[in-house]
């Protein structure tokens, strides 16, 4: 892969998939108009996410190449130099507000990701606790941003379950990162922020964040959907989208064994520094979410 074109992380962007929450759970699937405003949506993220990391390889370039692994990057290596880093992300950048520009409030989330994501480059991921909400903030605009993109009914759900699930990922990542760093035998002071997730808090946090999200998402498929939808126009929003849908409860046997396959992966394979690669490479979570996206489809187009 060209060193600039993997500088852009293009696995990263599985992570934008969180784009279609909205599309999927709010019945727009079928209407090819919302799918296009959605893979807008996608392909705004994908460049500003993209930008995102070009800056912050340029601004960690002196600490990776201290790194084992993140050395090997293109910028800390030498491969992109610091000039064309950042061209490529003002020009990506500017792509992302562009594109999203033109799909309404979605515009708000890609500028609010990009104020986020420059703060927690500087400041934010430096700070305990503070860095993780930050990236469960950044994952929570994009599913927002999805459901902008295609003025659907904004599910209250959707966003509590997000913001969970990120935070509980975001937690899994910074213990699987002190594990790697100690088990080679290496220093945490050359990245300060692992030595306050280090110790017995951060697991008891894993357990509070893991049971907070399933017992969330039990009441997402339990509940009516119009049970938090205000005003008679928002109820009727509500059950036009089919969120929460009777049926759903069924899904919830997927989310459980997904959530706990996770932390087994986490505990005993000690995988988890980069969850997009969990998610797709272990068959047990890829096979849990095609479980899982059969039901819920079913459920949500088929009825």
């Amino acid at each position: 892969m060209p060193p600039l074109l993997k500088s852009l992380r293009p696995r990263q962007w599985l992570k934008n998939v969180l784009v279609f929450a909205g599309l999927a759970f709010s019945g727009h699937a079928l209407d090819p108009s919302d799918v296009l405003r959605a893979l807008a949506a996608f392909a705004a993220f994908c460049a500003a996410s993209s930008a995102v990391y070009l800056v912050n390889d340029v601004l960690d370039r002196e600490r990776d190449r201290l790194h084992p692994t993140k050395r090997h990057r293109p910028v800390a290596s030498g491969a992109v130099a610091v000039p064309t880093a950042l061209g490529a992300a003002a020009v990506l950048a500017a792509t992302a507000l562009a594109v999203s520009a033109r799909l309404g409030d979605a515009l708000f989330a890609v500028v609010s990701y990009l104020l986020l994501q420059v703060a927690y480059g500087v400041w934010l991921k430096h700070r305990v606790l503070l860095d993780v909400f930050t990236i469960a903030a950044g994952f929570t605009l994009r599913v927002l941003a999805g459901v902008w993109a295609i003025d659907a009914w904004l599910s209250p759900w959707l966003v509590a379950v997000t913001v969970e699930v990120a935070l509980f990922l975001a937690l899994c990542k910074r213990r699987a990162e002190v594990f790697a760093v100690t088990e080679k035998g290496g220093d945490l002071a050359q990245r300060p922020i692992l030595r306050d997730y280090a110790g017995p808090a951060t697991d008891m946090m894993i357990g509070v964040m893991a049971a907070t999200t399933l017992a969330t998402y039990a009441l997402y498929t339990l509940l009516p959907a119009d049970v938090l939808a205000l005003g008679a126009a928002g109820r009727a929003a509500a059950q036009a989208s089919r969120a929460g849908a009777p049926g759903m409860i069924f899904t919830l046997p997927f989310v459980t064994y997904g959530m706990l396959r996770y932390l087994w992966l986490l505990y005993h394979r000690h995988e988890g520094e980069s969850p997009e690669l969990v998610a797709t490479r272990d068959p047990g979570m890829a096979l849990t979410a095609l479980g899982y996206a059969a039901v819920a489809g079913f459920v949500i187009y088929g009825g």
